[in-house]
Order: structure tokens, then C-alpha cells, then sequence
């Protein structure tokens, strides 16, 4: 029988869950069990490139103290844009992690101070996460869990997480298919996003938050907007209102940076003039559960040292 990520539980011992990768939408069925990279650019060695409190997160999520994130060497999406791509596709940052060390990372986060265990970029070590929580929970992790990702997910992927995490923190980053595969060579990102964020949202219905107003369960949308794609955030908006409305936060981003290497198209700054109008459309939509950013974002400085 084939393995069903939807069964749950999956851990450390369900590592057939490696030998053909299907973990996100791209399903490359790399045997990444056998050291053979998938299109994360990963095998099943738990490789991550940074641990640390992280300040950059949305209030509601760093708070005073700092989310506890721990950035996942690889991605399953591999955007021409990313800021991250020191470690998302070039290089391998970090270093490999036993399941028994990423538990103590977790414990160590919580130990000083943070609000959070935030998981960014793990789509392609699921088993892992899974396994990690259940062990660091066992021996006293009590803070939230946060899965902080890219929005191109299996929706059994996510099903297999639930439990696991508290809190979901996807990008939804195209509307058009077009634009999709011009730059993260994908076609079909919106329509796996959208049915992958109704599974977070099943999950996680209602937004809780503590006495200091940090989020302890609940789902948070992101939306990066790049330049010249006006229209693109529009329809994602359009969407997200219409479909979830306040029972889900909108994080609206002006930060891009562009990088030394970023497409033609994309080499310059979001213009000002448009996110100020996407700002307005959030409110004429009805948005209440929004966050926006002021000018200024746009800096090295949101970027993590991953050496």
C-alpha cells in the first residue's frame, strides 16, 4: 500500500515518505531516501541554515521577544526573486540536524523568550516537523507552532499537519498562471495555493489571540507585491475577501528588494503610488484583519544572515 501522508503521525519511522517525493504539488518522485536531490534541492538529510529569534515577523507573531524561527535549507518552489535564495537554491548554508537536535532547537528557542516556533520553508521535511513537535512537546515545548511558507502545498501535505501546527503564515503570490511560470516556473500556483489555504483555514477557523495580543492560533495570508503587477495583487485580494474575509489576516507587503540577479521586469522597487491603492482597496473591501507596512521596507536589513 502507498504510504498516505493523510493518515498522520507520519514521523521519523515513515521514511518512505522520501523514497518518491511527494511532499508539494510539483511531485517530483525523487528517491531523496537514497541521497537523490528533488527539486527542493534536497535529500532527506534534515539540513537548516539559520536558528534564531527573528524581530521581522508581523506583531502578532514577534511581539517584544521574537518569532523562533528556523529557516529549512531548499525550497520546493525556487522563485527568480527570492530573497532567500542564498539558501533556497545556490548554495547549502547550515548544516545537517538529527531529529533529537532539531528538538533541542525548539526547547532552546522557548527557553529565551520566543513567542513562537516558526517553521520557514519546511514543505520538503514534513516527516520531520511532524516527528520534531511530537518529541519537543513531550518534553515540555508549550509555545505555538507556526508553518511560515511559500503557499504552493499538497493539501494531504497540509492535512498531515494537523495537529502539528497552530499557526499557518502562507504566501499567496500569483493569480495569474502566467506570471506563475514567467517566475517560479509553475502554472498551476494559484489553484494549489487556494485549495491548500481551505485546508489551513479548516484547520484553524478562528484567529486567538493571548492577553498581549500574540496569535496562538489562526492563519495569516501573506502577499509580497511586485512591481509592475498591479493587477495580479487585485484579483488575490479580490479573492481572499471574498472568500474568508475577516476570519483570516491579511499581511500586505511593499519589501520586495530586488536582487543582483532578478529578472528585468522585476529589477526595480515596488512603486509607492500602487501599494498606497492596494492599501485603500484592502479597506474599501472590508478588510479589518490587515497588516500593511510603512516606507522604509525596502532593505538588506529584512534579509537573514544565513552564515
Amino acid at each position: 500500500m502507498e504510504p498516505s501522508l493523510s493518515d498522520n503521525g507520519c514521523g521519523l519511522s515513515d521514511r518512505s515518505f522520501y523514497e518518491r517525493c511527494v511532499l508539494c504539488p510539483r511531485a517530483c518522485g525523487a528517491d531523496r531516501l537514497s541521497g537523490k536531490r528533488g527539486f527542493c534541492g534536497m535529500t532527506s538529510e534534515l539540513r537548516i541554515a539559520r536558528v534564531g529569534l527573528h524581530m521581522w515577523e508581523e506583531p502578532c507573531l514577534s511581539g517584544t521577544r521574537g518569532s523562533g524561527t528556523i529557516f529549512f535549507t531548499g525550497c520546493n518552489l525556487g522563485c527568480r526573486f527570492c530573497q532567500n535564495h542564498d539558501i533556497s537554491r545556490r548554495i547549502l548554508p547550515g548544516r545537517v540536524f538529527s531529529i533529537s537536535e532539531l528538538v533541542q532547537a525548539m526547547l532552546d528557542l522557548q527557553e529565551k523568550g520566543a513567542h513562537n516556533i516558526n517553521f520557514v520553508t519546511g514543505t520538503h521535511y514534513v516527516p520531520h516537523i511532524i516527528e520534531g513537535v511530537r518529541l519537543a512537546r513531550a518534553s515540555g515545548l508549550t509555545i505555538p507552532t507556526l508553518y511560515n511558507c511559500g503557499g504552493y502545498e499538497s493539501v494531504d501535505t497540509m492535512r498531515a499537519l494537523e495537529g502539528t501546527i497552530d499557526i499557518y503564515l502562507p504566501d499567496m503570490k500569483f493569480f495569474s498562471g502566467e506570471i506563475s511560470k514567467k517566475f517560479a516556473n509553475v502554472t498551476d500556483y494559484f489553484e494549489k495555493a487556494k485549495d491548500a489555504l481551505e485546508e489551513m483555514v479548516r484547520q484553524c477557523p478562528e484567529q486567538i489571540m493571548d492577553q498581549e495580543g500574540m496569535m496562538k492560533r489562526g492563519v495569516i495570508v501573506r502577499h509580497l507585491m511586485l512591481p509592475g503587477l498591479l493587477f495580479d495583487t487585485k484579483h488575490i485580494l479580490d479573492y481572499l475577501c471574498e472568500a474568508y474575509g475577516n476570519r483570516i489576516t491579511i499581511s500586505l507587503m511593499n519589501q520586495y528588494t530586488p536582487m543582483p540577479d532578478a529578472p528585468a521586469e522585476l529589477a526595480s522597487p515596488l512603486s509607492p503610488k500602487h501599494y498606497d491603492s492596494m492599501v485603500n482597496y484592502l479597506s474599501i473591501l472590508g478588510q479589518e484583519n490587515a497588516y500593511t507596512q510603512e516606507g522604509g521596507t525596502v532593505s538588506s536589513s529584512f534579509i537573514p544572515d544565513f552564515q
